[in-house]
């Protein structure tokens, strides 16, 4: 993010440990001038209602209303709302509520400073470019790109490194075709890319999503019809 204090963007903090929100409401000042803190879920609601903020970030466990019940709420009323939430476990309903309710990113506790930073980075961007991380494939298939999880039929579908970057990459440039070399310094970085090991990915890629969401196109490339 750029060191100049963005003074467009409302955020609400809402974390019930004093010292824990103290220091990352210190952080978050380095970049941002409109910053609100709520002790827990209850008060978070009412500073919602009143300041209608651009990005939340939300600690889960939290007295009188949780952070995820917090999410339900604000999700109810704002769908453009930016929602970060923090946690201290990681569980698999969590991944579930994440696509439910549209959240950005879970950060596990502690939170580090950069995949706090880069999580911002995205908020700010969606907020700029009105986008989502939350992409339907087809009538049954949902993708988080940001948490990249694969949701089919609402169960939690895994996906190898590779799979996951290849569906990023071509959802990142879904109206045209990625190029076969495009493919190889994205998914597979320093190394070299066979056509048969492409033609591999695409074939398990296809057979966990769809078999027709993915068209080739012969000395160009691969494209996907989501």
């Amino acid at each position: 993010m750029t060191t100049i204090k963005n003074d467009k963007i409302k955020i609400l903090y809402v974390e019930d440990d004093d010292v824990t929100r103290e220091n990352a409401i210190e952080y978050l000042e380095n970049y941002f001038v409109n910053i609100y803190e709520a002790k827990d879920g209850l008060d978070a609601l009412k500073k919602f209602e009143q300041i209608n903020p651009d990005i939340i970030i939300t600690d889960i466990q939290m007295p009188k209303v949780d952070g995820l019940e917090f999410a339900k709420n604000v999700r109810q009323k704002n769908k453009e709302v930016q929602i970060i939430v923090i946690t201290a476990f990681s569980h698999k309903e969590y991944l579930l509520r994440a696509i439910e309710l549209q959240l950005v990113k879970y950060l596990m506790k502690p939170i580090k400073e950069n995949e706090l930073k880069d999580a911002l980075e995205l908020c700010v961007d969606n907020l700029k470019n009105s986008t989502t991380n939350i992409i339907r494939l087809n009538e049954t298939s949902v993708f988080d790109k940001y948490n990249h999880t694969l949701l089919i039929n609402d169960e939690i579908v895994k996906l190898r490194i590779k799979e996951t970057d290849l569906l990023t990459l071509l959802l990142n440039n879904k109206d045209r075709y990625v190029t076969y070399e495009e493919i190889e310094n994205y998914v597979w970085k320093d190394f070299p890319m066979t056509k048969d090991a492409l033609k591999t990915l695409i074939k398990y890629l296809k057979q966990k999503i769809s078999k027709d969401i993915i068209s080739n196109q012969n000395g160009v490339g691969y494209k996907i019809n989501a």
